[in-house]
């Protein structure tokens, strides 16, 4: 039997290494690279010995397909970020923070499709199984025909969930949770390893595809908000969702960011309460819902988030710094785009915020990243610097550039017919084909410096 050989492998991005070193060069990261034993190939793998394939066969692409069948859930923000609802076979990565609110979302998720007769199992490798039904009784969930079961061995979760010959899937929908905790025992490596984790969710895709078996994983994410483990892990899979939020605020986003079967970038709205998660159908209402009028930088922002409108507001603080560098604080917003902003405020509108601490949120724990909010963003500073306030029945979007002239966005006609259902009657938005279809008036800037002095009157 050949001796294992030795592999130094990236716990962030999977990159192997010849040698142990402190910093990995191909992401960057520090202390990431941990040892990992590589086992030899076995007998009948195809390294063993040359074999020659059998031929494959190929079709027209204008072949018909029949519609794919979906698992509609009933729960409405989810079937919307995953296209309809779930489709069998496929492969599910959910990530997010510990404590966001993984485990109850799934145990929701599963408990309603158990009750529109699909067979459902929930298997956790990090709670035991009296701590599930805890969370159940307290959702009021424990009268759901949910199959539970505590397991770390994929080998044995594999047997367990493959049909015998001549019978049909035990089970339609599978929940691993989580992925970090499975491991395979012909690795010789710690769970939660580059290499385990790798191997873990390659044998429950091939379960997955082999007896159409739909399976949903949790993952763990990294400090930086990616999930934990190789970046292939996002590429084997079919649809790779992250749900976010601040443990401060009630208020919790699903947000696609792959979806083989469906829209990517599309959001679901949920808010955490006594009996778990929420719909919110309405989310523009609920984010400007403990809104100041009159307040000086405050601005409100038509964003998009996939194919939904979402209005929120924008808070900026601008106030004198006592340190030699200012201070650029942000909550919500890429802080690069700030910089960005404050820097064409000062070379091409002549407003200085060079000894000023900056200060910006987004309320209610969203998160937004499209250059739509540029617009909004230098509204509330500049107000926040004036102390003029702008009008609260007013909503901003559009896109600086670095010579100062205010882009259109795509879709505004959306964002201003949101706009109007929810009561705003003016809108500050770049020069283009959009117009508000009611009673709204329009404000249409080319420039960055007419809308500054269009603001100070």
């Amino acid at each position: 039997m050949a001796k294992p050989k030795l592999s130094f492998a990236c716990q962030n991005c999977g990159a192997v290494h010849n040698k142990w070193s402190g910093h990995c060069d191909a992401c960057g990261g520090w202390n990431t690279i941990t040892e990992e034993i590589q086992a030899s190939a076995p007998a009948n793998t195809l390294k063993a010995k040359p074999v020659r394939g059998n031929v494959v066969e190929f079709v027209d692409l204008k072949g018909q397909n029949a519609p794919l069948p979906r698992a509609s859930s009933g729960i409405g923000e989810w079937d919307r970020v995953t296209g309809g609802g779930l489709v069998p076979g496929s492969v599910t990565l959910i990530g997010g923070d510990p404590g966001i609110g993984k485990s109850t979302l799934l145990l929701q998720l599963v408990a309603a499709l158990a009750h529109k007769n699909l067979n459902c199992a929930y298997i956790s490798g990090e709670e035991a199984i009296d701590q599930v039904r805890l969370r159940a009784r307290r959702l009021g969930l424990e009268q759901s025909p949910v199959h539970l079961a505590a397991a770390t061995s994929v080998r044995d979760i594999v047997a367990t969930l493959e049909p015998q010959k001549g019978q049909k899937n035990p089970y339609d929908l599978v929940v691993i949770d989580s992925i970090q905790t499975m491991f395979v025992d012909l690795i010789e490596s710690a769970p939660g390893t580059v290499g385990q984790v790798r191997a873990a969710t390659s044998e429950l895709i091939r379960l997955a595809k082999t007896h159409n078996i739909t399976v949903l994983i949790v993952g763990h994410v990294t400090k930086e908000g990616t999930i934990a483990g190789p970046r292939v892990l996002e590429h084997m899979v079919d649809t790779v969702l992250y749900f976010e939020g601040d443990r401060g605020h009630q208020f919790r986003i699903l947000r696609g960011v792959k979806n083989r079967f469906g829209p990517t970038d599309e959001i679901g709205v949920f808010e955490m309460g006594g009996k778990g998660l929420a719909e919110v159908p309405n989310p523009s209402a609920l984010f400007l819902a403990e809104r100041r009028e009159r307040i000086s930088g405050s601005a409100v922002l038509a964003a998009l988030e996939g194919t939904r409108p979402v209005l929120v507001e924008v808070q900026a603080l601008v106030a004198p710094t006592t340190y030699s560098a200012p201070k650029r604080a942000v909550v919500g917003y890429d802080s690069n785009r700030l910089s960005m902003i404050l820097a064409v405020l000062e070379a091409r509108c002549g407003i200085m915020f060079s000894g000023q601490d900056v200060y910006l949120n987004i309320a209610g724990g969203l998160k937004i990243a499209e250059p739509a909010a540029d617009l909004a963003v230098a509204a509330a500073l500049c107000s926040a610097l004036s102390g003029v306030a702008i009008a609260g029945d007013a909503i901003i979007f559009g896109e600086i550039g670095l010579s100062g002239e205010i882009r259109p966005v795509p879709q505004p006609d959306l964002r201003l017919k949101e706009a109007e259902k929810l009561g705003f009657k003016s809108a500050f938005i770049p020069q283009g084909k959009a117009k508000p279809a009611g009673a709204m008036q329009a404000h249409t800037f080319s420039t960055l410096d007419d809308f500054v002095r269009f603001l100070r009157g």
